[in-house]
């Protein structure tokens, strides 16, 4: 009789912890966020369909995708695009991410508005078109950006093209 109460006992505590802390995380349900991200999948769909898109219009150029947390997730680049726009379309990217702007907007308002002009030493932001948030639903859960294909209005084309195909009810 003893040690069916010490099982008991026991047992009693356990579904008490366990209670205890079921009532913590329903009483703190923001505790573990859910976020919608980009894939894999979708950084190389959103990819292959902006380089298309460039390509159609004869242009070269190097393609990023970033996902929410503004890690670099794919890159792809055409064999005769000058090195530097690697790094730049990466960089665009990371600046339509983070400022939840088109990159070339964000420049735009920072030559034209001396507040934001100082964006331009923060190291990682770049104030040149070309990179686009991609949104799904009201989240921003990535950015794509291309470069090289001939200036800011042309890498950022390229871009919503791709956006338009893959992602057309997203936006």
């Amino acid at each position: 009789m003893k040690l069916i109460s010490n099982y008991l006992s026991k047992a009693l505590l356990a579904l008490a912890v366990v209670g205890c802390s079921a009532n913590v995380l329903a009483a703190k349900p923001n505790l573990v966020l859910q976020q919608p991200n980009v894939s894999l999948e979708l950084a190389n769909e959103l990819i292959d369909a902006t380089m298309a898109a460039c390509h159609a219009e004869g242009k070269s150029a190097v393609v990023a995708v970033v996902d929410r947390g503004g890690n670099l997730i794919a890159l792809q680049r055409d064999d005769n695009v000058g090195p530097h726009n690697t790094d730049a379309a990466v960089r665009k990217a990371f600046t339509a991410l983070s400022t939840k702007t088109p990159s070339r907007t964000l420049a735009n308002n920072a030559r034209a508005n001396p507040d934001s002009n100082n964006l331009n030493t923060v190291n990682d932001l770049l104030l040149i078109g070309g990179g686009v948030p991609l949104k799904f639903g009201n989240d921003v859960i990535g950015a794509i950006a291309a470069g090289g294909a001939g200036g800011a209005v042309q890498d950022e084309a390229c871009a919503l093209k791709a956006i338009e195909k893959v992602m057309p009810k997203q936006k």
